[in-house]
C-alpha cells in the first residue's frame, strides 16, 4: 500500500470536476466546467479524448442505456458519450439567470441527483443553492433548499444514509435515505470544517463506508469514518483539488481532479501542476458507479 500521489495527466483544467469511472470501458470521464468540455481517459492505453460543447456540463452520471445523464448550465440532459450530441430534458433553475447546476451523482436506485449554486461575485454570496432529483421517468423533484454551493454527494454502502456537501458552510450533511421512494429526512451535520481557507468540495464513498472529500484551497483529500472522524489525509502538490473517484481494475485507485480558475499568475507559476489529473493507489476499494435508469 502507498499513499504516494502520482501525476497522471497534464491537462491544465481551468475547473476540472466530476470524475467518474466507467468499469465496462475501464475509463475515467470528467469535465472542465469553465472551458465547457468533457474528457475521457483510458489508463490501459493512455488514450485521452476531449469533447467541446457550447454550454457547460458540470456533472455526469452513467446511464443504463449507454452514454450519460448530465446536469449543467442549461439543466438536465443526456449525452451519448461518443460525440457532442446531447438531448436537453428540463431546467428547473431557468428563471434564475445567475444559477447553474454544480455537482451530483446517481443513487443506488438509479435516480440522478444534482444541486445548484449561484455564480456571483457578491460577498457574501446569496444562499440560493438547491438540490434536485431526476427520476427515471424524467420527472424532477426539489429535495433541498437553502444551500450555499450544493456539492459532492454520495450514499453509504447499505443505502441508508445520503451525504451532501454544502461548500461555503464548510459542512457535509447526512440524511436518512429511503431507497424505495427516494426521500430524505433527519438532516444532521456529518462533518464541519473549521479551517478558514479550506472548503469541502467533491466526494466519494468507499466500500467500507468511509467518505473521501476533496478540500478546495486545502492542498489535500481527507477520509472520514462513518462517524465523521478524520481517518486519513492525502497531501497534494496543488491547492485546489476539486473531486475524487475510485477507478482502476481493482477500484483501488483514487483519481483526483483539480483547478486553477481562482489563482493569480504568481500562484500558477508556483503550482505548475494546478488543473492536472492525479492518482493515488490505496489499500481500500471504492464501489462501482450507479447507473441512471431513465
Amino acid at each position: 500500500m502507498t499513499d504516494k500521489v502520482e501525476h497522471v495527466l497534464s491537462v491544465q483544467n481551468k475547473l476540472g470536476e466530476g470524475p467518474i469511472w466507467n468499469t465496462t470501458e475501464r475509463a475515467l470521464y470528467w469535465v472542465d466546467i469553465h472551458r465547457r468540455n468533457a474528457a475521457c481517459f483510458h489508463p490501459d492505453s493512455g488514450e485521452l479524448r476531449s469533447y467541446q460543447f457550447d454550454f457547460a456540463i458540470t456533472v455526469l452520471g452513467l446511464r443504463a442505456r449507454e452514454g450519460f445523464v448530465f446536469a449543467g448550465d442549461r439543466g438536465f440532459g443526456f449525452w451519448d458519450g461518443r460525440s457532442t450530441n446531447v438531448q436537453f430534458l428540463s431546467n428547473p433553475e431557468a428563471s434564475k439567470s445567475r444559477n447553474r447546476f454544480n455537482d451530483g451523482a446517481v443513487d443506488p436506485a438509479g435516480r440522478f441527483w444534482a444541486g445548484t449554486m449561484c455564480e456571483t461575485t457578491d460577498n457574501p454570496p446569496p444562499v440560493e443553492g438547491r438540490l434536485y432529483r431526476l427520476d427515471p421517468d424524467l420527472s424532477t423533484h426539489l429535495m433541498e433548499e437553502g444551500l450555499t454551493i450544493s456539492n459532492g454527494i454520495g450514499w453509504s454502502p447499505d443505502g441508508e444514509t445520503m451525504y451532501l456537501t454544502d461548500t461555503l458552510r464548510r459542512i457535509i450533511w447526512a440524511y436518512d435515505y429511503n431507497i424505495v421512494d427516494g426521500s430524505i429526512a433527519n438532516k444532521r451535520v456529518f462533518v464541519e470544517i473549521a479551517e478558514a481557507d479550506s472548503f469541502p468540495d467533491g466526494m466519494t464513498v468507499d466500500s467500507e463506508g468511509y467518505i473521501w472529500s476533496a478540500f478546495w484551497g486545502g492542498w489535500k483529500i481527507c477520509r472520514f469514518d462513518p462517524m465523521g472522524r478524520l481517518d486519513r489525509t492525502l497531501r497534494l502538490p496543488v491547492q485546489y483539488p476539486t473531486s475524487v473517484a475510485f477507478g482502476g481494475r481493482e477500484l483501488n485507485e483514487l483519481y483526483i481532479t483539480s483547478a486553477w480558475t481562482v489563482m493569480s499568475r504568481v500562484q500558477r507559476s508556483q503550482q505548475p501542476l494546478a488543473g492536472d489529473l492525479f492518482r493515488v493507489v490505496l489499500d481500500v476499494r471504492g464501489t462501482e458507479e450507479n447507473y441512471f435508469n431513465g
